[in-house]
This record gives structure tokens, sequence and C-alpha cells, in this order.
């Protein structure tokens, strides 16, 4: 196996391998292409998401800056949307799915390293892979450690540190982070009526 065979397997490998090595280079290239966009020019941003991800849906809003360690290992669905400061440390994949909203300074990790001193002082690392499922909500200054899951309509509140998979449908938060309560039918009742109530205003406003 190559030594990004083992990274992908979630197996130890040598960080400073010259494959990855040279793959970290061209991703960054991409990335300083990317961070020196204007503030508003979503578009030279999200064509360079499509070079730089392993998969990029219609609709992808990114604002500056942004950082990951390779790009290829990141997949992402339709209308995502991370506000400043995200950070993706990639050594293994992450899939994030449709609909989803990251607030400022989101950090996901992939990347890990052995417990062992000598092991961890030779350069061998590993990684697990992280899942973000449809719908989601990531709150301000998140973050999300090596091999969770998030399941579809959740909500991770801000400041989490998030160390164990969470289901779907449901509000989480803490450090670490924990379930809070389900997201639950008198939560969409209540938001579908302040919706309503928005569009009512709007069309009064508009009369007037």
């Amino acid at each position: 196996m190559s030594e990004r065979e083992r990274m992908l397997s979630g197996e130890l490998y040598y960080s400073p391998d010259q494959e990855l090595a040279q793959m970290h280079i061209k991703c960054h290239e991409i990335l300083d292409e990317f961070n020196q966009t204007k503030f508003n020019d979503f578009k030279t941003r999200e064509i360079l998401a499509h070079k730089l991800f392993n998969s990029v849906g219609e609709n992808c809003f990114i604002n500056k800056p942004f950082y990951c360690d390779y790009g290829v290992n990141i997949t992402v669905g339709k209308n995502f949307y991370a506000n400043f400061n995200c950070i993706i440390l990639d050594v293994n994949e992450v899939a994030i799915g449709d609909n989803v909203m990251f607030a400022p300074n989101v950090n996901i990790y992939t990347a890990t390293h052995p417990i062992d001193k000598d092991v961890r002082n030779s350069y061998l690392e590993y990684g697990k892979k992280i899942i973000i499922g449809n719908d989601v909500w990531i709150g301000g200054n998140v973050v999300i450690n090596p091999g969770v899951s998030i399941g579809d309509g959740s909500i991770i509140g801000a400041g989490s540190v998030v160390t164990k998979s969470i289901p779907s449908g449901v509000v989480a938060a803490g450090n670490p982070g924990k379930i809070i309560r389900k997201i639950t039918n008198e939560d969409k009742v209540y938001w579908q009526q302040k919706k309503e109530e928005y569009y009512t205003k709007k069309k009064e406003e508009a009369l007037d």
C-alpha cells in the first residue's frame, strides 16, 4: 500500500511521504488563490472549490479564509455554506451532505496521532472519516473530532467539541457535545408560522 492508501484506510502512515507532500503543496497553491479573492467573489471561490474538493454540489458558498490539508478528500453536497475561517483537516474523508451550514470558525479534524510519544515523534499518524448529513447546522467555534458522524437535520450549538457521533434530528451542545433535546414537530410549526408572518408583513409593506 502507498502511504496515501494507508492514510485513507485509517492505518498509520508516514506523514512526510513525498506523494502526500506534493498533494499538500498543490492544495495550498489553490488555497492561496482562494484566500486572495475579493470578499464578494463567491463565484471564483466556487470554481476553485471544484478544483480543490473531490466533488462539489451546486450553490457552494465559502467565505475566506478557508484552509484544508489536501482538499481531494472532501465531498460537499448542494447548497453548502461555510462562514469565515473554516478549517478542515482532511487526511481522511470528510463527507458533507446537502443544505449544510457552517458558522464562523468551524474546525473539522479527521487527523489524529498515536498516544505513545515515541511512535508519535516518528511522524506516524492516522485519520478517521467524518460524515455530516443533510440539513445540518454547525454553530460557531465548533470542533468536530476524528471519526464523528452527525445525522440529518441536527444542530450543533456554538462552542461545542463533538467527540462522539450525534444522531439525526437533535440539538447537541457542550464540551464534550451531548444531546440537549430532539427537534420536534412543534419546532416546525413554530418556525413555519414565523416564516408566514414574515412574508405577510413583506406583502403589507409593499402595499404601503
